[in-house]
């Protein structure tokens, strides 16, 4: 066995062979696959084998895509089957919501190059004769859905990366990984000790094991899951052609042909959590013992939904492990605090996903990013507040809705409320109907008396539409206030602290008493963030940007932080809390519980000060989302609770009101704004988003990004960020939506959502270039329904920045 190596990848299942094969493919061949027993042991080898594209974010789908065409090309370089089986698929809609949710993913696949079709119950019939169409009001039918062989697929895998130089060491367990001083690593075998430069942990059933020897808590937990093989049956194995996969979502099943008969599995409600504490580690080549009282229910509906079911005999059953993160997307990337380990687990869809999972972790590692958007699965998106009591509620909730309709506003109740402010309990007082956020409780909206405690989930306009409306009015009108916790928050001091910034962010770093606006870039241009960087005294800045993305944030600050700078960063996300207030009547709220002088001429837009407001004290920026006059107020969580009086009694007559992230949604749609992850994220560069107007060209530091953002400016970005009046009726644009122009998909929206200061539906999103004027006319297909949609440029709201700046 080798004793040095580049990258030691720990798992031989489906994905560790991926991760191996794809990394000598972008060039790297020192590398070795430890395997403590043999290839596919865990929960490889009992896989059911399906594979398909259909995935709500659009990022997992494209990996899912290039998985699927990844294994002709193994049967290539190789000369191995993967026994593929291209049949196409169809999945099942009951419900008018159900339905609703396929033609929003039909909708995100016409811009994705993506050739699925809504059927009709005929039309399915027609297709799958033996489901009993009874109650289904349509499908959407994938062409590239199909099923393969595990095993082989997995030894294609690594037959293709041994070609490539790759080692394979199985039966080898491993024992420790140890960091050393200069970032590599010390992983111990009872083979012996291998000196790495990297560490993949693609642990699978065991990746919490291998995590723990490296001191980090990955949050993913193995469900036993259930399915069953039939025996043979005349109306499959006398078809001309193979059966499609069908998914029917109302029974919690999936349904192939398998040989002369059917397969079929369930993702039941009376699920079971396998090995919650820990998976013992002579576990490999087991199956569970067979539970068919939690299938019951799931087998009497397949009966009724696939009549020639009832008639068939059982040839097998299949019971075993796999993994589930808490929101059922892998587990990715560099583990954030650990220097050159890397995270490849709790990819539970091995087969659809671990071919994109293999060549994303590889040019992350060889190239430094990966060439497309990663939050989806990035490690990074949990943070060091995950616990296994967070993940074990999440992980079976997230099973139990497998198959469940994804509605864009649902806020779902496991393992909830964990994370709270101050503030939770008089906002609950208050009707506060609150959403997630990073794990914390943050206020969707206020509900109004009488309404339900609750937001209906919809793919159309919910039962919060009056509350919010009256929120935003208030805000427009008088005053709103808001917390401010879920920002993300961070502290960067030290005396090079300036020079620092100034590498790291494209934009302007402020001087002492005032604030900028600035993106963050890859080397090749995309975002990393957007950011608003407040000077403080000079040595001294506080960072502020999405809170969901803090951990990704403070990994990009470390990667790229010497460790001699003299610069310290710190996270405060935490203990930096507090309010924004906002609307024509905030500087007068503000003036009334400060000694000091926030007049328009002492207190400028984008300034920020320190201030003792009533007793606390605080760090104030002129700066407001919602595009008003307005103002953020942080302090700490000791005072927050005591900053809340002051401004409440300050501001009773002046209109106050309390608004959520529903109402501040709407509010930022007035004046055009983008939010982080929708039209700003790692898909998109500055200047495609508009965000290239905030990149200081003429400062002299060359900063990341710098030469891929002069050469996007010289050329000029191939499509822009606009928005649109969109003629919706009782639907709004949430993501995706394709963008029709002259009978073709031209661009596709990024958010949108109702202005209820206009009385208008709006959306956002990319169009060409060229074809960009005032008063365009598209269409935009909501819910399959085509709408007409034009183009403007001025916002809603305060066009001049007048009461914003005043």
């Amino acid at each position: 066995m080798k004793s040095t190596t580049q990258v030691c990848i720990i798992g031989g299942g489906v994905v560790g062979c991926s991760v191996l094969y794809h990394l000598t493919k972008l060039g790297w061949s020192d590398v070795l696959l430890l395997e403590r027993s043999e290839l596919t042991s865990g929960s490889t080898w009992h896989a059911a084998g399906g594979f398909h594209t259909l995935n709500g974010d659009t990022n997992m789908a494209a990996l899912q895509g290039y998985t699927i065409g990844l294994y002709k090309e193994l049967e290539e370089i190789t000369g191995m089957s993967c026994g593929l089986h291209h049949v196409g698929g169809i999945t099942l809609a009951d419900t008018q919501e159900r339905f609703d949710m396929l033609k929003a993913e039909r909708a995100k696949h016409r811009y994705m190059g993506l050739h699925t079709e809504i059927l009709s119950p005929t039309e399915i019939r027609d297709r799958a004769e033996l489901v009993n169409i009874e109650g289904i009001v349509g499908g959407l039918y994938d062409p590239l859905d199909g099923h393969l062989d595990p095993s082989g697929t997995t030894h294609a895998y690594a037959r293709a990366a041994r070609m490539a130089g790759a080692a394979i060491e199985t039966h080898c367990m491993v024992r420790e990984t140890n960091p050393r001083p200069d970032g590599s690593w010390d992983v111990v075998t009872d083979k012996g000790t291998i000196h790495a430069e990297h560490v993949v942990n693609a642990g699978g059933l065991w990746a919490r094991e291998i995590g723990a020897m490296a001191g980090v808590y990955l949050p993913l937990l193995p469900m036993a899951h259930q399915y069953i093989v039939t025996d043979d049956i005349p109306e499959i194995y006398n078809r001309d052609k193979e059966f499609p996969h069908v998914i029917d979502p109302g029974g919690e099943s999936y349904l192939r042909q398998e040989g002369r008969g059917l397969c079929i599995g369930f993702y039941e409600q009376p699920c079971e959590a396998w090995s919650v504490d820990g998976t013992p580690w002579d576990f490999g080549h087991e199956l569970l013992n067979d539970q068919f009282e939690k299938i019951e229910d799931s087998i009497a509906f397949a009966y009724r939904r696939f009549p020639v079911l009832e008639r068939a005999g059982v040839k097998s059953v299949i019971h075993g492990p796999f993994t589930f993160a808490p929101d059922g997307n892998p587990l990715v990337g560099p583990v954030p605090g650990l220097r050159n380990y890397w995270s490849a687990c709790a990819v539970m869809a091995g087969f659809s996903q671990g071919g994109g999972v293999g060549l994303t972790l590889a040019q992350w590692m060889i190239d430094g990013q990966p060439d497309q958007n990663t939050f989806a699965l990035d490690v990074a998106r949990y943070g060091k507040w995950t616990t296994p009591g967070y993940t074990v509620p999440k992980v079976i909730e997230n099973y139990q809705n497998r198959f469940s309709v994804s509605f864009p506003n649902e806020e779902l109740p496991a393992a909830r409320p964990f994370r709270t402010t101050q503030m939770y309990d008089i906002f609950k007082g208050m009707n506060a109907v609150f959403g997630q956020q990073y794990g914390l409780e943050v206020v969707n909206y206020f509900a109004l008396p009488g309404d339900a405690p609750y937001e209906t989930p919809t793919f159309r306009r919910s039962n919060a539409w009056e509350a919010v409306r009256q929120e935003v009015m208030a805000v427009r009108e008088a005053v709103g206030i808001n917390e401010t916790q879920n920002f993300g928050k961070f502290r960067v001091t030290g005396p090079n602290a300036r020079a620092w910034l100034n590498r790291i962010m494209a934009g302007r770093i402020p001087t002492p008493g005032r604030l900028s606006l600035t993106p963050m870039l890859e080397p090749s241009g995309r975002l990393v963030g957007d950011f608003t960087v407040s000077c403080l005294a000079e040595g001294d800045f506080q960072l502020t940007a999405s809170y969901g993305s803090q951990d990704y944030h403070l990994r990009w600050f470390e990667q790229h932080l010497e460790s001699q700078s003299g610069v310290r960063i710190r996270n405060v996300s935490d203990r930096r809390t507090g309010f924004q207030i906002a609307g024509p009547n905030a500087r007068e709220l503000l003036s009334r519980v400060t000694r000091t002088d926030v007049s328009a001429e002492a207190f400028r837009f984008m300034d920020v000060k320190r201030m003792t407001i009533g007793m606390a004290d605080c760090i104030v920026q002129r700066v407001s989302y919602t595009g008003d006059l307005g103002y953020e107020i942080f302090t700490a969580p000791e005072s927050q609770r005591h900053l809340w009086h002051r401004l409440t009694v300050a501001g009773s007559d002046l209109g106050l009101r309390p608004f959520g992230m529903r109402a501040m949604m709407s509010l930022r749609l007035d004046k055009g704004f983008g939010s982080w992850l929708r039209e700003f994220s790692p898909d998109y560069t500055a200047a495609e988003t508009g965000l290239d107007r905030f990149i200081s060209w003429k400062k002299p530091d060359d900063f990341i990004g710098r030469a891929a953002a002069e050469a996007e400016r010289a050329s000029g970005p191939k499509r822009r960020l606009c928005t649109f009046l969109v003629e919706a009726i009782n639907a709004d644009v949430v993501a995706y939506e394709p963008i029709w122009l002259d009978g073709e998909v031209v661009g596709f929206c990024t958010s949108g959502g109702f202005s209820h200061y206009a009385n208008k539906s709006i959306a956002i999103g990319f169009v060409p270039t060229e074809r960009i004027e005032d008063g365009l006319r598209v269409e935009i297909e909501i819910l399959g329904d085509m709408r007409p949609a034009t183009l403007y440029s001025q916002p809603l709201f305060d066009g001049d920045g007048a009461r914003m700046r005043g």
